[in-house]
């Protein structure tokens, strides 16, 4: 396939090496990947903060930014759902209201795309670590993302996957929600990155930047164990990329 990159504004401009992660896994596997220069925000932090005409306008520009597209993936549950839920609530009643819903039939998640729609599990990599995996809320409630992080995790040379004893509870970040209820959010922060913590795994890994970025945030500031080790966040496509041996 010719897969349109959907790359986030975390990814953008703090964690780009997940970009590039997840071309490498896609063109592991023998798919050619694009980069349409001119997209821009999804809109989330306006439709969030309600303003939802704003939010339109960045809306219609991704229609006609991946116009065409065959399929478009990118590597955040939380845009992904902002295109394929949000946009067509948004643009329904418009005469945009049909290619809202045609672009939310070709957008997926990263993790989501290659066991949904490419059928694949095994992307021959080797990680050899303790991991845990957080379930991003956009992801799993938006999209009902579950087991296809998990399952790519399984098939990974060497990983071992643990569950957290907190799997579906909010790391607390929520976009806006964490600026506006900062001290909500480190409580909720304290509760989710403690659960991780406890497997006593090497490497937190979420299919959301965003939610990486609140984790590390708490874990460097407020969690050491007894070894004097804390786990370190990953993406998941990043640890897909790396090379079997």
């Amino acid at each position: 396939m010719n897969i349109s990159l959907f790359i986030p504004c975390f990814v953008d401009q703090m964690t780009p090496q997940v970009g590039l992660a997840v071309v490498r896994v896609l063109e592991r596997l023998g798919h050619t990947c694009e980069f349409r220069a001119a997209q821009t925000c999804c809109g989330q932090p306006s439709f969030n903060a309600g303003y939802w005409d704003e939010a339109r306008a960045v809306a219609i520009r991704a229609l006609d930014v991946f116009d065409g597209a065959e399929a478009v993936v990118g590597p955040s549950g939380s845009c992904v759902a902002m295109m394929r839920v949000f946009y067509p609530q948004l643009l329904e009643g418009t005469p945009h209201a049909t290619r809202a819903l045609d672009l939310a039939s070709r957008t997926f998640e990263f993790g989501e795309f290659l066991v949904d729609r490419l059928g694949v599990t095994d992307v021959g990599a080797h990680f050899p670590h303790r991991v845990t995996y957080h379930d991003g809320c956009h992801g799993l409630r938006e999209l009902r993302i579950k087991n296809a992080p998990r399952d790519l995790l399984r098939a990974v040379n060497g990983l071992e996957l643990v569950e957290c004893d907190e799997p579906e509870s909010c790391c607390g970040f929520g976009g806006l929600f964490s600026v506006k209820f900062p001290m909500i959010s480190t409580a909720m922060a304290e509760v989710k990155g403690g659960s991780l913590a406890r497997t006593g795994c090497d490497y937190i890994v979420s299919s959301d930047p965003s939610c990486q970025l609140q984790l590390d945030g708490w874990l460097s500031r407020n969690f050491q164990s007894a070894q004097g080790h804390k786990p370190h966040t990953i993406h998941l496509a990043e640890v897909l990329a790396t090379a079997a041996e």
